[in-house]
């Protein structure tokens, strides 16, 4: 009996270590084959999601340095620095009150937010698509009279020297020049600025900006390393803007 016993409990043990047997190795590369076309897809996704924004703000861009210089060919004057009443005369539905001093630098003056007005200008004249509209010529920066960029911040078309250089380069001179608006990813930022111009968020045609679009001002700091010349892409920084130089 004993011996038999002993027969049964290895016969037992035999069919428990079969029960127990784990995943073959076909099953095994199955499962790693799926969980590897669900990462990659998920990477694709976000380089294409990546892609897309980074394909509209410089279309955005595009889409305003082209209105800019379109109104500039038109009237020989400067959106939102070209007088009301010559603005009344020859833009439709624009009041005589909205305009410039006409001295060819789009700017605060005082009486005029210029900056703003040029939104007006360039909507009403068949530039820009949709309708920009301000009430007075020293109304606020509101969503009814300035576009804004895809992360909701307004944009800003200005003469001023709000943008970086190179620590150690001369200081920014004033010029024209159009604002990202802020609230957008350095990484955005960063592909922006190579496929535009040179990388560098000093120098060239777009440099890093601490322009307040909306929310709280961007920080170099946590942008760009303007000593290097870099944008610091992998910072994970969410907002950061920049300036395209005219």
């Amino acid at each position: 009996m004993v011996y038999s016993r002993t027969i049964f409990t290895v016969k037992g043990m035999a069919k428990m270590m079969r029960k127990q047997s784990g995943f073959t190795l076909i099953e095994i590369a199955i499962v790693l084959v799926i969980i590897g076309l669900l990462l990659g897809g998920v990477l694709k996704g976000q380089e294409l999601i990546t892609s897309a924004r980074v394909r509209n703000l410089i279309t955005q861009q595009d889409g305003v340095k082209a209105a800019f210089f379109g109104f500039q060919d038109r009237y020989r004057a400067l959106p939102g620095d070209y007088p009301g009443a010559q603005a009344n005369t020859n833009i439709p539905n624009v009041a005589a009150t909205l305009g410039g001093n006409g001295d060819g630098q789009i700017l605060n003056t005082g009486a005029a937010n210029e900056q703003t007005i040029a939104w007006t200008h360039m909507s009403h004249a068949g530039f820009l698509t949709g309708s920009f509209n301000m009430g007075t010529a020293t109304d606020a920066v509101a969503a009814a009279n300035t576009p804004a960029n895809t992360y909701n911040a307004f944009l800003q078309l200005v003469y001023d020297n709000i943008y970086s250089v190179i620590i150690g380069d001369p200081a920014a001179t004033a010029r024209h020049n159009l604002k990202t608006g802020n609230q957008v990813p350095v990484e955005i930022m960063t592909e922006v600025d190579r496929k535009v111009d040179d990388g560098n968020p000093g120098r060239g045609s777009f440099r890093f900006s601490v322009y307040l679009g909306a929310g709280t001002a961007p920080t170099a700091a946590t942008c760009a390393d303007l000593t290097a010349g870099n944008w610091l892409t992998t910072s994970g920084q969410t907002n950061c803007g920049a300036a395209s130089l005219f």
